[in-house]
Formats: structure tokens, sequence, C-alpha cells
């Protein structure tokens, strides 16, 4: 509510409430929704202070995950606790979530051909917004000759090991090369400190928990082999290896999804299209990919366990970083192996840009020229991606 001293305690209602407003209207990816926080948290309930959601903001882009997401998350956790988080995270969430799992079970239902003009419309689109975004972050993220050469780096060894292994590696050697070759960019004068109400023994058993999932699970489902155990080791180990967040997600979620064959490489495209057009995080693609699953669980039960599992990396890795912040953001090889790392999930996402989202998207002419005015359309005339997706689809649906 305006007027609020920052800091104050609130009420998980409240804070439910208030993602619920965003969750419904945040159309435009991360960059978007962390304006529309700072805005909502900052300028108008005062619930932090500038300073402190600048603070949080740069936590967040170091951690792996959805930056947007795990920023109303901390938001929440500050503003009512433990149930504040998961009150931020169900109301901004959910409706995006909900949306694309009746898409979902909407495509299923109808038995869309691979080849039907809407979804070549959407493939179509999916090309304009992930060009769009990588061009978007090369700006801000590999703006000079050393990070514009990790980018590329990575983008070449991500293009020879198309698979998680690689992404991993990307991310990796983009880090030794932050730390080994750029220096850190100036941070300004201190902030104000985070009040944060997790001691240090619950942060440190939500990092141990989180490395455990990430180690246990792949070995619980090669011995089980059981269908439940393998999608939630696919999507929570693409929860806890995406840095950047948004769009990134994309070749860590194929590479869990499409070699498997746990889904069809037009019906993840479809669906990635369609994500375009919801408000709320791009993360909830997760829970399309759970509903329209080959193999069981499908349906709403793969949905909800694809996007619990997705989002647990984000919630234990907030409740175990955040206590240490205010150390760790001063350290200047962090933050060198920041600026690497940030560079690299350039290259990711302009590998991703070329396959699958091109080969894929673009299988003709007309194909290429809705991508190429979709791209216009949200690069020229600012045209909001949800409305830029729709007409994608409906051009495709005439003329495909």
């Amino acid at each position: 509510m305006p007027g609020t001293e920052p800091g104050a305690r609130g009420s998980v209602r409240e804070v439910f409430t208030a993602f619920l407003g965003l969750g419904l209207t945040s159309f435009g990816g991360p960059v978007a929704h962390l304006g529309y926080f700072r805005s909502a948290f900052v300028e108008r309930r005062r619930w932090l202070t500038e300073r402190s959601y600048a603070d949080l903001v740069a936590l967040c882009q170091f951690l792996p995950g959805p930056a947007s997401s795990q920023v109303g998350m901390a938001i929440g956790l500050h503003r009512a606790g433990i149930g504040g988080l998961l009150a931020a995270w169900t109301a901004f969430t959910l409706p995006s979530a909900v949306l694309l799992v009746a898409f979902a079970l909407g495509v299923q239902a109808l038995g869309a051909a691979p080849d039907s003009g809407w979804l070549q419309g959407l493939k179509a689109a999916a090309v304009a917004v992930v060009a769009h975004a990588v061009l978007g972050m090369a700006r801000s993220l590999a703006p000079d000759r050393e990070r514009a050469t990790i980018a590329v780096a990575g983008m070449a060894l991500a293009l020879l090991l198309p698979s998680a292994v690689g992404q991993v590696l990307v991310i990796l050697a983009a880090g030794v090369a932050g730390l080994l070759w750029l220096r850190p960019e100036p941070t300004g004068h201190d902030g104000d400190r985070l009040a944060v109400p997790v001691g240090r023994r619950t942060a440190l058993a939500c990092l141990g928990l989180f490395a455990v999932l990430l180690a246990a699970l792949p070995a619980l489902a090669a011995a089980t082999n059981d269908g439940a155990v393998r999608l939630i080791d696919g999507f929570y180990r693409a929860g806890s290896l995406v840095f950047g967040g948004g769009h990134v997600v994309l070749p860590l979620l194929r590479a869990e999804t499409v070699p498997t064959g746990l889904v069809a490489d037009q019906t993840f495209l479809a669906g990635y299209g369609a994500a375009q057009a919801v408000p709320g995080p791009l993360f909830t693609f997760a829970a399309y990919l759970g509903a329209v699953a080959q193999s069981p669980p499908n349906g709403l039960a793969g949905a909800g366990m694809a996007l619990v599992a997705v989002f647990l990396p984000s919630v234990l890795l907030i409740l175990g970083a955040l206590p240490f912040w205010e150390r760790l953001r001063r350290a200047p090889r962090a933050q060198r192996s920041l600026m690497g790392v940030n560079a690299g999930v350039v290259g990711l996402l302009a590998a991703a840009l070329y396959d699958p989202v091109f080969t894929e998207g673009v299988t003709s002419a007309v194909a290429l020229a809705i991508a190429a005015g979709a791209f216009v359309a949200l690069s020229a005339w600012k045209v909001p991606a949800w409305a830029v997706v729709v007409v994608a689809a409906l051009a495709g649906w005439v003329v495909l």
C-alpha cells in the first residue's frame, strides 16, 4: 500500500493479492517483469528501498533460475516470511501455468497436426521473439569485445555439443573466462541491507538440499526407471542449471524433453510460441511440457510435477543465498565471473536461435515473411510479444 515504510512486515494475503495482479498482467518477459516489480514494490507500495531492490536483482542475476520469479520470491520472503515467498510464487506463476496447460490440453483434444497453419505461425513468431531477445541481451550483457568473444565462443560450443552437458560446459567456461579476463564494473556506494527472516542454519540446509537433489535425482531415475522420477529429475535439473532465466531455459528444456522422446519437437516449439502470448514467467512453459508428455505422468499430473520441479531449485537457492548476499556482492572475483556467465548466456541463446528455433520455425518463404514481420513489430513498433504471437498464429492459419 502507498506510504508503507520500507522493510515493514506484511501479511501473506497482502503478498498474494499484489502478485496475483502482476501475474495476470505482466507481459513482456523477465526484463519487463523487473520493471513492473520496481513500480509496484519500490515506488507505489514502498516495500523496499531503491538500493535494496537493486541488490535483489543483482543476486538473482547471479543465481541460476528465472531471475524475475526469484526477485518476486525474495520480495515475498522479505515482506511476509516463507509464507510470503510461497504466496508470491503461486500468485505470479498460476495464471500463465493455467493458460498454458489449457492450451496443451486443447492441442491434444483437437489432435492438431504438426503442419497446421496456426502452429506454423506460432513457430515463426518464436523465431522473432528469440531473435529480439538475443539482440537485447547482447547489447547489455556483451557490449564490449571481450564479452562478445565469450558469447560467440559459447554459441559455437553449444552448437558443437547440443545437450544439457554442453549447456553446463558453456556456463562453466564462460565463468572461468570472466574470472581470468574481465574487470568488474563499478557498483557504486553500499546500499541498504535487506531484512531476511531466514537463519544461516536454515540457509545452509536449503543449499545442501539443493545439491543433494541435483546429485541424487539422476541416480534415482536411473535406478528405478520410474516415469515420475525421470520427469522430476529432468525439470529440476533444467531449473538448477540455466543462468539468465527467460528464453535461456529453451535449450535446456529441449535437451531434457525432445531427444528423450518425451515431447515431439513440433509440439515443443508450438508451446514455446504460445508461451509468448501469456503473462507471467516463461518457466511456466514447463507445465505445458509436462501436460503434453508422450508417456505418463502427463496431463494435469505431469503439468503439476514439472512446474514444481522446475521452480523448486529457485526456492531453495533464494532461501539459501539471501543471508550471505551482503558479503558476496562485494567480491570482485564473483563480479568478474558473473560478467562472463552473462556473456555465455547470450551465446547459449544465439545457438538456440539457430537450432531448433530457426531451423524448425522457418520452413517456407511464407514462414520467413511472418517471422520477419513479427521481428519488425517487436523491435521497431514495440508491439507487445503476446499480440505479435496472436497475429502470427492467425496469419499462419490463413496462409499456411
